[in-house]
């Protein structure tokens, strides 16, 4: 990056791409003039999280967020209060929106970016967040994900080298493994006949040890039908299991009380730490990417997922168990010596049906180009 004003950044969910925008922020800081970044996220929360570990690493910046959700910062999307405060401050600033507020950003147009991250950067090149992308106009631009998309018949591709640069660097699964940032994933195929919530259930009860799972449900229509037409929760309440689920259609609970969106992933944050505490977390579309839970042991997918979806949702169960991260910090835990680690796979489920088998073929595929093959899966923009 030192060396490339623009380009690709291409490194497997958990291999740490916040912490390599967190140096570069840190190390443009060091001008003697005061410099503006942007950091761009998919989703509020997400965006949100990245504020917290900006701050925790850069604590004397001015913040702004330029979305609708709300924070202990200034928030707003009128381009006339973005600029008020960019002309007010005289420190560096950092500045966390969203793809769908991008274009507030851009709008604004005295003002003058350094560098713009954009975190997550397969969403870019959807149809409406591409032309945001193309005008901001910063003096550095760098582009994050795991799962980069390309178009064959347009200009809407991370193959754009016009928008997207060319590729800094491609981090392989395997060499993080090896490091001990991130973990192997297990798949565990589940042949099944059953309704969606008895199969959830069959798969939680072969598990062993601690279960901290996430489910992805086909639609928060699925959703709601296992929560207020089956028996689903009351099974799991009686399994000594917590229960979390969210959907922007419903919103979050935890357990039976609805709480804000920043108290469940507070919440979900506690509990993935806690040893003790064995939880299932339902979701339609909300925690698949980006968003960092480091206790997550299993995933059970209910939809046939695109294989950015995929990827993103292996992503979830394949971080550190936070002891074991520390322990490997210290020294006292040798990468790979999987026998002594609290958390050594993520477990990857499917629930198929016999005439199925084509969908865990495809997962594995998935799989062995990202974990044996070292190839980032790549999709095409229709």
């Amino acid at each position: 990056m030192n060396s490339n004003d623009i380009g690709q950044i291409i490194v497997p969910t958990g291999g740490g791409k916040t912490f390599i925008m967190i140096q570069d922020a840190i190390n443009r800081f060091q001008s003697p003039v005061s410099k503006t970044i942007v950091i761009v996220a998919p989703r509020i929360l997400l965006a949100q999280q990245l504020c917290a570990d900006f701050v925790e690493f850069i604590p004397n910046a001015d913040v702004l967020h330029v979305h609708s959700g709300k924070n202990e910062y200034l928030n707003t999307t009128k381009t006339d209060e973005i600029e008020e405060w960019y002309h007010n401050s005289t420190n560096n600033q950092l500045i966390f929106t969203t793809y769908h507020s991008l274009h507030k950003i851009v709008e604004s147009l005295d003002i003058e970016v350094d560098t713009v991250y954009y975190d997550e950067s397969h969403n870019s090149v959807t149809r409406s967040f591409f032309p945001k992308v193309q005008n901001l106009g910063a003096d550095r631009t760098y582009f994050f994900t795991a799962t980069p998309r390309i178009a064959k018949k347009h200009e809407r591709g991370m193959n754009n080298p016009l928008v997207y640069g060319t590729r800094i660097c491609n981090v392989e699964a395997q060499e993080l493994i090896d490091g001990g940032a991130i973990l192997p994933p297990t798949l565990v195929p589940h042949v099944t006949e059953e309704e969606p919530h008895n199969a959830i259930l069959d798969i939680l009860d072969a598990c062993e040890g601690t279960v901290k799972c996430l489910v992805s449900v086909p639609s928060s229509r699925v959703l709601g039908h296992m929560i207020g037409h089956t028996s689903l929760l009351e099974e799991l309440k009686q399994r000594g299991l917590n229960i979390l689920h969210i959907t922007s259609k419903f919103g979050a609970y935890v357990n039976d009380k609805k709480v804000s969106r920043q108290e469940f992933f507070k919440t979900l944050s506690e509990w993935g730490k806690d040893k003790l505490n064995n939880f299932v977390v339902l979701h339609y579309s909300i925690l698949s990417e980006g968003i960092n839970v480091s206790g997550l042991t299993h995933t059970i997918m209910l939809r046939y997922q695109s294989v950015v979806e995929m990827a993103q949702t292996i992503g979830r169960v394949i971080r550190l168990d936070s002891e074991d991260r520390q322990r490997i910090n210290t020294g006292e835990l040798t990468p790979c010596n999987w026998s002594l680690y609290n958390k050594p796979t993520g477990f990857v489920t499917v629930p198929v049906h016999k005439k199925s088998a084509h969908i865990v073929r495809r997962l594995q595929k998935v799989i062995n180009s990202i974990f044996v093959d070292g190839v980032p899966p790549v999709s095409i923009v229709s």
